[in-house]
């Protein structure tokens, strides 16, 4: 297949990359130079809201493309987010429908539903996406969410797929990744909800097998087993800082200000409430089973970190 991959330059989209250019052929775009990727992969350094973007659209003569460049800083402007995540969202799916290109794939995230205490134990698909109510940057992927769901069906001859995983850990520098590789990651007393983390190399095996034709929809992608949040920081190997759950939202927006973390005091809620999703239609449908158990996910975090303090 001939697949374009939208912010193939970030973390998550060159490990992407080298997983897909060894039985595809790989078309990059993003605005950032497109570094320790496969030399085989074909790149276009440009901005998705361009215009120009339309040409290579036009003429890739794509089987797919997997949409990636959705921007996850949260220091970043609500402006800047809404502006860079909805704009060019809008502009790949009017490109796939335009141009004719049967599959488009979209990397949402679980954190859509919200961690919230009357959560059930596990999520299905058809569970309201609530996740916004306290995060700018959900507001925004809720938004993209729908709008896929919306051109999946105005669009029925575009095969679409919307991928919600949980918490993406590995050398990605998200929420998850940079909460479990602190040295003193803070905890909310009294509080340990259960967690489901997914190994970054099984979100690329998740694409993947969504790439198949006749697959379309929108699909939970749970990883390992699920674990007490305490357990979890055990294997991590932080020293675990314990704060009054009234008080930590206060110190963390403090120490935010001061870029003394890189944990964004809304996520507390994250490591308040349960959060877990049902992927069952993912496992009947994608046949997609995690390969990574929690041991090998939290080792490979370990190993980030220290590769991250060489």
């Amino acid at each position: 297949m001939r697949i374009a991959v939208t912010g193939i330059s970030g973390r998550f989209g060159r490990l992407l990359a080298q997983r897909l250019h060894r039985r595809h052929e790989v078309v990059g775009i993003d605005r950032r130079p497109f570094t320790g990727g496969p030399p085989d992969v074909q790149m276009h350094c440009i901005d998705i809201r361009r215009k120009r973007c339309a040409d290579i659209f036009r003429a890739g003569r794509f089987d797919a493309v997997v949409h990636l460049n959705v921007m996850h800083d949260p220091r970043a402007s609500s402006e800047e987010h809404h502006t860079f995540n909805i704009r060019g969202t809008t502009r790949v799916m009017e490109y796939c429908a335009r141009f004719k290109i049967p599959k488009l794939i979209l990397l949402s995230s679980a954190n859509v539903y919200g961690p919230r205490a009357e959560n059930p134990q596990f999520l299905t698909e058809d569970a309201p996406l609530l996740g916004g109510t306290h995060f700018s940057e959900i507001r925004d992927l809720i938004a993209l969410d729908m709008s896929a769901q919306s051109f999946f069906w105005k669009y029925p001859e575009v095969e679409t797929v919307i991928l919600r995983p949980v918490h993406i850990v590995g050398a990605v520098r998200n929420a998850p990744s940079n909460y479990l590789r602190l040295s003193h990651p803070p905890r909310l007393a009294g509080f340990d909800p259960m967690v489901q983390l997914i190994h970054e190399e099984d979100v690329g095996r998740a694409i993947e097998l969504s790439l198949r034709r006749g697959v379309s929809g929108v699909f939970n992608v749970p990883g390992c087993e699920p674990a007490p949040l305490t357990r979890i920081l055990a294997m991590a190997g932080g020293a675990v800082v314990d704060f009054p759950h009234f008080l930590a939202p206060v110190v963390l927006k403090q120490m935010w200000r001061w870029r003394v973390t890189s944990f964004p005091a809304p996520e507390l809620d994250h490591l308040r409430y349960v959060c877990m999703v049902d992927g069952r239609r993912a496992r009947d449908v994608l046949g997609f089973e995690a390969r990574h158990g929690l041991d090998d996910t939290i080792a490979h975090v370990r190993l980030t970190r220290t590769l991250t303090s060489l």
